[in-house]
């Protein structure tokens, strides 16, 4: 008996060791574990390639030479020139239900006094009844979004509007953060600086997130969603 267990122990150890190294490799390859990576497609937009030089005319005045107006300064204007989106986000949502039924009924039958049925009770002959319901949820979500993020101009358009998109990436001690964001902005909005404030971004996209220990601790694991995703209740 005792050689059958010790002969046993190698196999027992060497399932155990393949469990294990199972257990590790889902671990691993969790998203849980792994976090978020950016999205593509939010590199900077280029400059157009330089055009070919205007050939010597006599003419002192090249508009192609870089000409900008007095009164449009230094301001974006083409595409690949820089900008700055000052975010200013800030949503608060506030929802509120209830309903409530209630409903009763009762009937009785009298029998006569007299009679082949005078042995009946008045009491066994009444019957009643009731239901009610009562359903009360309340919902309330505050968020907030404040810096600047700088994005570049993708492409200009005949309307005087632009598309841009940018990101910033900060890598941390504990992990990465990123701000990504894409938009459709008005030319004329923009002030000296080149800054125009996020809520005059249209159809404005704007993600952060960020991966690392600190991310990863505020996430519920793997193992624990798997539960929570079988459990009944």
């Amino acid at each position: 008996m005792l050689k059958a267990i010790v002969t046993s122990l190698p196999s027992r150890k060497r399932e155990g060791n393949v469990w294990t190294a199972t257990l590790c490799a889902l671990a691993l390859s969790s998203p849980a574990l792994a976090g978020p990576k950016p999205k593509p497609g939010f590199e900077p937009a280029l400059p157009p390639a330089a055009a070919a030089p205007h050939p010597a005319d006599g003419a002192i005045f090249n508009a192609a030479a870089s000409y900008a107006p007095l009164t449009a300064g230094h301001r974006a204007r083409a595409v690949g020139d820089p900008l700055t989106i000052v975010l200013v986000e800030s949503t608060s949502t506030s929802k509120s239900a209830g309903s409530k039924t209630d409903r009763s009924g009762s009937f009785g039958i009298t029998p006569p006094t007299a009679g082949p049925l005078s042995f009946l009770n008045p009491n066994a002959l009444k019957a009643g009844g009731q239901s009610s319901f009562k359903g009360q949820g309340n919902a309330t979500q505050t968020s907030s979004l404040a810096g600047e993020v700088s994005v570049t101009i993708a492409e200009v358009r005949a309307n005087g509007t632009a598309l841009v998109r940018g990101e910033k990436r900060l890598l941390l001690s504990q992990g990465q953060e990123w701000i990504q964001l894409t938009g459709i902005v008005r030319l004329s909005d923009l002030d000296s600086d080149n800054r125009v404030a996020s809520s005059r971004v249209a159809d404005a996209r704007i993600e952060y997130a960020g991966n690392g220990a600190v991310a990863r601790a505020s996430r519920e694991g793997w193992l624990s969603k798997f539960f929570n995703a079988i459990s009944p209740f």
